[in-house]
């Protein structure tokens, strides 16, 4: 069987897939059942799951917060499932970074998408799956791609 072009993901789209209530929910959980798959080759790496385990734990930014232990239990779900490939973070990608940022300056959290570019080119990938697709317009040199429901 093939596999699949490395994809990204993004801490936006880990995290709707877990609240039904979100309009993103449908589409996000079609994504995330794809790392179920052998050969998905959906990639994160320890930037996004940080992210992904903050934002599930915050009362401000989710209406169910999860517990430390609950959120723990989900990132190992995303860890071990069989389509997901857990990124190293290599050698140039602070070198990657920085060049990045000289070409596109940004301040304020806007540098955490910044690292996610440099981390992800580092690894040889151009794709990304996101819900914030403005955020990556700035680099040309990878495609975001908003997930959409069947």
């Amino acid at each position: 069987m093939m596999t699949s072009e490395r994809t990204f993901l993004d801490a936006n789209l880990l995290v709707y897939a877990l609240y039904r209530d979100m309009p993103q929910y449908p589409a996000a959980r079609l994504v995330l059942e794809r790392t179920q798959e052998e050969n998905a080759a959906l990639c994160v790496n320890s930037q996004v799951l940080a992210e992904f385990y903050a934002i599930i734990t915050n009362p401000r930014r989710v209406t169910a917060p999860f517990s430390s232990g609950e959120a723990l239990r989900e990132v190992e779900k995303i860890c071990s499932a069989p389509g997901t490939i857990v990124l190293p973070q290599p050698v140039d990608a602070i070198t990657r970074w920085i060049a990045l940022l000289r070409r596109h300056p940004v301040t304020r959290k806007r540098i955490f998408d910044v690292q996610l570019v440099a981390t992800m080119l580092a690894n040889g990938i151009t794709r990304i799956y996101t819900f914030n697709v403005r955020d990556f317009r700035p680099f040309p040199e990878i495609t975001a791609i908003e997930p959409r429901e069947p």
